[in-house]
C-alpha cells in the first residue's frame, strides 16, 4: 500500500489534488506543445492557439471577455498585481479588511494602506469600510476576498460594491477569489468587481498558474516588465502546459460545481455532527455562513500544534490556518480579527474538503480528531 493511499487528505483549501482531466491535458501539452508561443514559426503558432483556447475557457467560467484574462504565476502574483498595479498607475491609498489572506494584507501594508475591521462572522464591517472610504480622499483600490481561506466565510460582494461605488467611485474593486471557484459561480462574483484573482491549484489545476481578470478600461501598471506578453500586462514566457491544464480544471470545476457542492455539504454536515459530539467545541461559523469545503473549529484546552501532530500520526492531513510559509504555528490573524478569544484560537483546526473527499475520509478524520482531542486533554489533566 502506498503512503498516499493510507492518508486522509483534509487540506484541500491549501491545495487540492489535480483533476485527472487536467493531468491528461498537461501531460499532452508538455510533450506536444513545447514551443514558445511568442515565436512566429508554426510550432509557436500552435502553442499560441492553445493559449487562446485556454483564455476562452477561463473567460467563459468567469463571465468576462477573453481579452480581460491575464495569466500569472500564482494567486499571490494576481493579488499583488491588482493592488500594487493600481497604486503604481494612479497613486492613492489601498484598503482591505483585516481578515484578508496575507497575499493581500501584506501587500496593503507594504504600500501603507488602510485596514478595516471585520465582524464576528469574518465578513468586512461595512460601516467601518464606509467610514474609512469617506475619510480617505484618494482611494485607488479596495480589495475584499470572496471566500475566506481559513473560515470559508462568504462575502456579500454586492453590498461591498455599493459602498465602494458610493464612497470611492474611482477606486478599483478587487477580489481575491482564490477560494471561491469550487463553491461560487464566478460569473456572479465578476458582476460586482473590477479585478478578480484565481489560483489553479485551488480548483484542481497545477501549482504555478494564476489568473487575474481585469475589467476593460481598468488601468494597472504591470509588476513584471520584459517581453510584453499578456498585452504588456504581465511579461514572461507563458507556461503553456500549466495554463491549458488550469483551464481544463476550471472548466470541469464550473460544470460540476452545483452537484459537487451539494455532495460536499453532506460530508461537511457529517463531520460537524461527529466532532460536535465532543465537549468544549466551538465551530467558527455556522454551516450556512461558510462554503461547504471549509470547516473551521476550535477546541478548548487543546493546542493546535499538538493536535496537528497527532492527526498527522494518524494519517490525517489538516491545518490550523493558511498554508503560506514553513508550517510554523503562528496565531491566526483571521480569528483574532473576528474577536475569537485567544484560548479558543490556540485550539483552532481547519478541515477542508474537495473533489476527492469521500465519506470514508470524513469518518476516519472524525475518529482521529475525537481521539486526538481526548488524548491531549487526558494528558493535560494528568500533568496538572
Amino acid at each position: 500500500m502506498s503512503e498516499r493511499s493510507d492518508v486522509v487528505y483534509m487540506d484541500h483549501a491549501a491545495t487540492t489534488p489535480m483533476r485527472p482531466e487536467a493531468v491528461a491535458v498537461m501531460t499532452r501539452m508538455l510533450t506536444d506543445e513545447y514551443a514558445n508561443p511568442s515565436g512566429s514559426h508554426r510550432l509557436a503558432r500552435r502553442a499560441r492557439k492553445v493559449l487562446d483556447e485556454s483564455r476562452d475557457v477561463v473567460a467563459n467560467a468567469i463571465g468576462c471577455d477573453p481579452g480581460e484574462v491575464v495569466f500569472t504565476g500564482c494567486g499571490t502574483e494576481s493579488d499583488n498585481t491588482a493592488i500594487a498595479g493600481a497604486i503604481a498607475s494612479s497613486g492613492g491609498t489601498a484598503v482591505c479588511p483585516a481578515a484578508e489572506h496575507h497575499a493581500v494584507l501584506h501587500c496593503i501594508e507594504h504600500v501603507d494602506g488602510r485596514v478595516v475591521a471585520v465582524g464576528p462572522d469574518g465578513s468586512v464591517d461595512l460601516a467601518d469600510l464606509e467610514r474609512v472610504l469617506a475619510e480617505t480622499s484618494d482611494v485607488a483600490v479596495v480589495s475584499v476576498m470572496a471566500v475566506n481561506n481559513e473560515t470559508g466565510a462568504v462575502t456579500d460582494l454586492a453590498a461591498v460594491a455599493r459602498v465602494v461605488r458610493r464612497r470611492a467611485p474611482r477606486a478599483v474593486l478587487h477580489t481575491d477569489a482564490v477560494q471561491a471557484a469550487c463553491w461560487l459561480d464566478l460569473r456572479e462574483v465578476w458582476r460586482h468587481v473590477d479585478a478578480l484573482a484565481l489560483s489553479a491549484h485551488k480548483f484542481g489545476g497545477p501549482k504555478g498558474v494564476g489568473v487575474l481578470a481585469v475589467r476593460n478600461g481598468v488601468r494597472l501598471s504591470p509588476l513584471l516588465l520584459g517581453g510584453g506578453q499578456e498585452r504588456d500586462r504581465r511579461s514572461g514566457t507563458h507556461n503553456v502546459a500549466g495554463i491549458a491544464a488550469a483551464a481544463e480544471a476550471l472548466r470541469v470545476t464550473d460544470e460540476t460545481r452545483v452537484d459537487e457542492a451539494r455532495r460536499i455539504a453532506s460530508l461537511n454536515a457529517t463531520l460537524r455532527e461527529r466532532i460536535g459530539a465532543l465537549d468544549g467545541v466551538r465551530f467558527t461559523l455556522p454551516a450556512d455562513r461558510a462554503v461547504p469545503g471549509v470547516l473551521n473549529v476550535c477546541f478548548s484546552g487543546v493546542e493546535n500544534e499538538s493536535l496537528l501532530f497527532l492527526l498527522d500520526e494518524a494519517g490525517v492531513c489538516a491545518s490550523a490556518a493558511s498554508a503560506c510559509a514553513s508550517g510554523a504555528m503562528d496565531p491566526s490573524h483571521v480569528l483574532a480579527a473576528m474577536g475569537v478569544p485567544t484560548d479558543w484560537a490556540r485550539g483552532s483546526l481547519r478541515l477542508s474538503l474537495g473533489h476527492t473527499t469521500t465519506i470514508d475520509d470524513v469518518e476516519r478524520a472524525a475518529d482521529a480528531v475525537v481521539a486526538a482531542v481526548d488524548r491531549i486533554r487526558r494528558r493535560t489533566r494528568a500533568a496538572s
